[in-house]
């Protein structure tokens, strides 16, 4: 693929001239909505690309996206959100934008501090990746740019969010596990915690309610303080057959704190996660997991956020994004199934 694509290279494969591409390109009258939808298209398939320092002059816009990721979520062992961004950041691209990345501090964020990207007008929207607390969404709400929330939402606030489908799987994986004999199965994470633990708790409590199950409340089992900092898990007397864990990360602690105490996984505990990051291929075993959509979920937030630019009274509410279980070797069937497929 050619880097030096030309407007008149677009214009030729459409049959149209120069001009006609360069109205589209830009959003200006004269262009059909069919019309300016083709040469787009076909912009992006040709790998054009718009001269930002340029269109930035002409049109007061910064070509850039601010990605705004809360501190807690970019330590040593975390991957999950950068992995995201990069996948926001590949699909910016596209449009001729940027991405920022924007780690907000725990200080600002208790402070309730606008992010500088914000204060000095460097970017046309920001997407907020990852929880923030209760209080700086309000901060996050007083913003004058298109923004959105990104692996999480908050019923109270007006504002749109791209969440990956947490209660669904977190349903379908228990059911997985109850299909497989389990019966007394411990859901760990803390779900005051976020949005998206408190709604894979409750696919999971779902599960147990169609299969006439009891849930105990022994076998919630919290793995984080308030802040969102793990803490040790701690296990009850009588052990469960099963864990549904909120992700792969503590999924892969636990696996780890239960061959250390002498329990063998699956054997004597299944274990189960979500994400399908790579905690779950470091887990011993591997981890039966739900897989999120990394890039259906960065290629929907670049979409929404771009659109949001373009309209900033456009509206898009909450949009899901379906995963996938992903079967390894951390659940040990109690009875006889046949092994379900990955496709």
């Amino acid at each position: 693929m050619r880097n030096n694509v030309t407007m008149q290279d677009i214009a030729n494969k459409l049959g149209v001239s120069s001009v006609t591409v360069s109205k589209a390109l830009s959003d200006k009258e004269g262009v059909s909505d069919n019309l300016k939808t083709k040469i787009k298209k076909l912009a992006i398939e040709m790998g054009y690309r718009y001269n930002s320092a340029a269109k930035s002059i002409k049109d007061g816009l910064s070509y850039n996206i601010g990605v705004m990721i809360p501190q807690r979520f970019t330590g040593a062992n975390e991957s999950f959100y950068l992995k995201v961004y990069q996948q926001i950041a590949l699909h910016l691209d596209h449009y001729g934008y940027y991405g920022i990345l924007n780690i907000l501090s725990n200080e600002d964020e208790q402070q309730l501090n606008f992010p500088r990207i914000y204060s000095e007008n460097k970017v046309d929207g920001i997407i907020i990746l990852g929880q923030v607390s209760k209080k700086y969404i309000e901060t996050v709400q007083s913003m004058d740019l298109p923004k959105l929330f990104l692996d999480f939402y908050d019923e109270h606030a007006a504002i749109d969010s791209i969440v990956t489908d947490n209660f669904y799987g977190a349903y379908e994986i228990t059911n997985y596990l109850i299909r497989s004999g389990h019966r007394e199965i411990a859901y760990v994470g803390n779900i005051y915690s976020t949005s998206s633990i408190q709604d894979r708790f409750l696919g999971y409590y779902k599960s147990l309610l169609e299969h006439g199950l009891t849930l105990d409340n022994k076998l919630l089992l919290n793995d984080r303080d308030e802040q969102g900092k793990f803490i040790d898990i701690e296990l009850p007397q009588d052990m469960p057959t099963a864990f549904v864990c909120n992700c792969d990360q503590v999924a892969f602690e636990l696996c780890d704190r239960l061959n250390s105490m002498g329990f063998k996984v699956p054997e004597d505990c299944s274990v189960v996660g979500f994400d399908n990051d790579i905690y779950a291929t470091l887990s011993t075993p591997q981890l039966t997991t739900v897989e999120v959509d990394i890039d259906q979920m960065a290629r929907t937030a670049v979409k929404s956020i771009m659109d949001k630019v373009t309209n900033p009274n456009r509206q898009i509410g909450r949009i899901l994004v379906q995963g996938k279980i992903i079967y390894r070797d951390s659940v040990r069937k109690l009875v006889d199934e046949p092994s379900p497929s990955n496709n």
